[in-house]
């Protein structure tokens, strides 16, 4: 998707208008979100009223759909609505968690302020977003390469020596047998093997969406030794931003949690989200929810107790967030750079096996012949 950030803007003395270059997208989501913020926050900071950046920015959206999502949300405010509840009736585009701080906002009066906060929220998720894919792509290139290049010299450069090396199959080596023996399977069995991976990619998609899989999936992802660790942080740094913002800015306890379930899609997490919202309507605290979870690490829990205690909650889980945001960061490129070598070796290795499988027993046959 390409999205320029850079709008042409004038402002003239009956208010602000903009030309958007672009906003267009295979699918309305959190760029389309950042960016209407983002120009919605011009608007009201030069003193636009509300219902007339609205009718700016729908007659400047060159997408369809959200030009149809901001005329429906005029229309709401236009009957009576706040903001907030015109905002909430579109949950694909704006979550519980936008339309509860943006309710906050128009209590207290500060909605330029928090949709500026917003904004940068955004965009935090989507660089962690973007440093993880980052960090995955070029790994799992160097697999899907592989494992291409595997496959083609097995199917069409083994079958070419195939007469040659059962003239003298005997003395083969061991390696040269196996991927003789695998080549004949890919070449005689096309049709079937590739039916059968294609049921099976199918078949395994379909029970992995189902709920009970689900459960099971999203229960190692919090269990696992090495998978822990970074699935551990990418939920924290989630929840701690969006909590740390919410109640810093006025939005109460319970509302933050139920907004929460939202944004992290595991089981796990969710449950253990409910399980606050229980400890807090019994007047136990959120500290003592974060004491009982298996996946906070002590040091969060302490600085939760103490942030609680002293009233600085939302601050805490700010930095809280910042922390592990930069920690994780730095974890998935130490992942990305020691991926990059072990793949090139596992290549290595894959390739000098069929290379060596190959050029022996020519090798030998040219003795023979000598």
């Amino acid at each position: 998707m390409a999205i320029d950030l850079e709008p042409e803007i004038s402002i003239s003395a009956t208010g602000a208008t903009a030309t958007w270059r672009t906003w267009s997208s295979a699918r309305i989501g959190a760029a389309d979100r950042i960016l209407f913020t983002e120009r919605l926050t011009l608007f009201l900071e030069t003193g636009v009223t509300l219902h007339s950046a609205l009718q700016s920015l729908q007659q400047q959206s060159t997408d369809p759909r959200v030009a149809r999502v901001i005329g429906a949300m005029i229309d709401d405010i236009i009957a009576g609505d706040r903001f907030s509840e015109a905002l909430s009736r579109h949950p694909d585009l704006f979550p519980a968690t936008y339309c509860n701080l943006v309710a906050a906002s128009e209590a207290g009066g500060f909605l330029p302020q928090v949709l500026e906060q917003l904004v940068e929220m955004d965009e935090k998720q989507e660089k962690l977003r973007s440093t993880l894919i980052a960090a995955l792509s070029y790994p799992i290139f160097l697999v899907v390469f592989s494992i291409g290049v595997m496959v083609f010299i097995l199917m069409f450069v083994f079958p070419k020596f195939a007469v040659l090396f059962n003239s003298i199959y005997n003395e083969l080596p061991l390696t040269t047998k196996l991927l003789l023996a695998l080549s004949d399977l890919l070449t005689q069995h096309t049709l079937t093997i590739g039916t059968g991976l294609v049921v099976l990619i199918v078949g395994g998609y379909a029970v992995l969406k189902q709920p009970a899989m689900q459960y099971v999936v999203d229960r190692y992802k919090l269990r696992l030794p090495w998978v822990r660790d970074v699935y551990a942080k990418i939920y924290l740094t989630r929840l701690m931003r969006v909590m740390g913002l919410s109640l810093d800015r006025g939005v109460t306890i319970l509302a933050t949690l139920a907004a929460c379930r939202e944004i992290v899609a595991n089981r796990q997490v969710q449950e253990f989200l409910q399980g606050l919202e229980n400890q807090v309507t019994e007047g136990k605290g959120i500290a003592a929810g974060f004491e009982e979870s298996i996946f906070i690490p002590v040091s969060v829990q302490q600085m939760i107790r103490t942030g609680e205690e002293t009233g600085t909650l939302g601050r805490v889980m700010g930095r809280i967030a910042d922390f592990y945001d930069r920690d994780l960061t730095k974890q998935l490129q130490q992942m990305a750079r020691l991926a990059e070598p072990v793949m090139l070796l596992v290549m290595g290795v894959m390739v000098g096996t069929i290379v060596s499988s190959l050029i022996l027993p020519i090798f030998k046959l040219s003795r023979a012949v000598h």
